[in-house]
């Protein structure tokens, strides 16, 4: 795997990777990630194509995800920590 780009965001890392004909976008938000595969066949113009993909509202989406996995770890930790 790899790196081929990373967007810039105040508020999680945005990278993306290169691996058997795919792009894998990787978010991090400290101790959580979500990744996203699509093959390099679906997107129209490489890198370019897949930071088009990358919209406000898709990235926005992805921010509440994190919140969700977030609290959803905390209630976890919390029935383990009792």
């Amino acid at each position: 795997m790899r790196i081929l780009a990373e967007l810039p965001h105040p508020d999680c890392k945005i990278s993306i990777f290169g691996m058997n004909q795919k792009f894998i976008i990787k978010f991090e938000q400290g101790t959580l990630e979500q990744s996203y595969k699509i093959a390099e066949t679906d997107i129209v113009g490489g890198v370019n194509g897949v930071f088009e993909l990358l919209d406000e509202t898709f990235i926005a989406e992805v921010l509440n995800h994190f919140s969700i996995m977030r609290k959803s770890f905390i209630v976890a930790f919390d029935r383990y920590d009792s």
